[in-house]
């Protein structure tokens, strides 16, 4: 198998500090080893390749870029890069990565106690746990605010009730981040595995993200100790910016797929010959590839600023949208136009280009829809809510 040559149309390269290449390097260096040799079988099977857990907390991929508790504490551009290789390999790969990191461990180390922190994210970070995160229902995808998921309170703790849907990892997760209206108010909980009341059945039957653990979260009467809820949550905003963490690695992740996808057609169109000659020579296979790069050098431009901005603390969530929005649609478009260029044989699996069409069928849906933010967007320059 070949090794990934990389696409650095600008020389981004030069941007990098040493620590993100080395950093960059490493993982691109485990999804080459130990992800491509076994991803296709995965997907094929519908099953995650559960024995890559370990290996990527020993390799420090799980919350790299919060400090304390084991953490990395590496930069943001650097936690980007990581997940730009984890996608390179597939999807689901990278969404157990982000979910782990954006949206278990960092709601635990913004929202959580001392005695939550300690306890938790030691193992979190090493991958002896997993972790999920429960806010969509449903009924409520886009719309988390009139989540039916209630808890109340009870002698020594809560009792909480609904049903989550679409949850990265629950099947196999030893703590899930879930989100109820207390009072009328959303708060965080901690709900541990094997918690009376709650069970995490995996979905089956998908076409997009086979090698990835898609599940239910059932919650009946499910009780928990009062030491469970997480302090600071407040309202829906508390959940908003566990999103806004996961949204900002999809950014940098589809990156990832786009360059793959790239790569596979450029080396495809050069070395296949019709009418006696390679297809690379064709004016309308030329102007395919030119739109593929260009996209994929704006999308690398677009995540690396937003890296700094975060690594300032200038960055707004808003930015965020704009950067999922942008990347997530040139990389489905790269790799349609991949497969195009692929022609039949882009249809077949001895090729990456239809898993990650497949792949990111789901990634332009999850973490807020195209459309969403595309309204986030809207509200921010117009100062008008089309959601109102």
């Amino acid at each position: 198998m070949d090794k990934f040559r990389g696409v650095d149309y600008y020389n981004i390269e030069d941007l990098l500090t040493d620590e993100e290449r080395m950093s960059r390097d490493m993982t691109r260096q485990f999804v080459d080893e130990q992800v491509m040799p076994i991803i296709k079988e995965h997907f094929r099977n519908g099953t995650f390749p559960r024995h890559l857990i370990p290996v990527m907390g020993a390799q420090g991929l799980f919350g790299s870029n919060l400090k304390g508790y084991g953490c990395a504490g590496i930069s943001n551009i650097a936690y980007g890069l990581n997940m730009q290789e984890l996608e390179r390999g597939d999807s689901g790969i990278r969404s157990c990565a982000s979910v782990q990191g954006a949206l278990v461990m960092y709601p635990i180390y913004t929202f959580g106690n001392e005695t939550q922190k300690t306890h938790w994210l030691p193992k979190l970070v090493t991958g002896e746990a997993i972790g999920c995160f429960g806010l969509t229902e449903p009924d409520h995808g886009s719309d988390p605010e009139n989540m039916t998921t209630t808890a109340k309170k009870v002698a020594g703790g809560f009792a909480l009730n609904g049903t989550k849907r679409w949850i990265t990892n629950g099947t196999i997760a030893d703590i899930a981040i879930v989100w109820a209206k207390l009072d009328g108010v959303i708060r965080g909980f901690l709900i541990e595995k094997g918690t009376t009341g709650f069970s995490a059945p995996e979905m089956h039957d998908k076409w997009s993200m086979r090698a990835s653990i898609t599940s239910e979260l059932i919650l009946e009467n499910c009780l928990i100790p009062e030491a469970n809820i997480l302090p600071k949550t407040d309202g829906l905003k508390s959940a908003l910016m566990c999103l806004t963490q996961a949204r900002y690695g999809i950014a940098w992740g589809v990156i990832g797929s786009a360059k793959t996808c790239y790569q596979k057609a450029l080396d495809y169109a050069k070395s296949c010959i019709r009418f006696n000659k390679p297809i690379a020579s064709f004016q309308l296979i030329q102007d395919k590839l030119v739109n593929m790069l260009q996209e994929i050098t704006k999308a690398e431009l677009l995540a690396l600023r937003l890296g700094q901005l975060k690594d300032t603390g200038e960055m707004k969530h808003t930015q965020v949208s704009l950067a999922k929005r942008n990347n997530v649609a040139a990389a489905l478009d790269i790799a349609r136009t991949a497969r195009g260029i692929l022609g039949a044989n882009g249809i077949t699996d001895e090729y990456p280009i239809g898993r990650h069409i497949a792949n990111l069928e789901t990634v332009i849906t999850y973490e807020g829809t195209h459309e969403i933010h595309t309204l986030i967007i809207g509200r921010d320059i117009t100062g008008i809510s089309a959601l109102e």
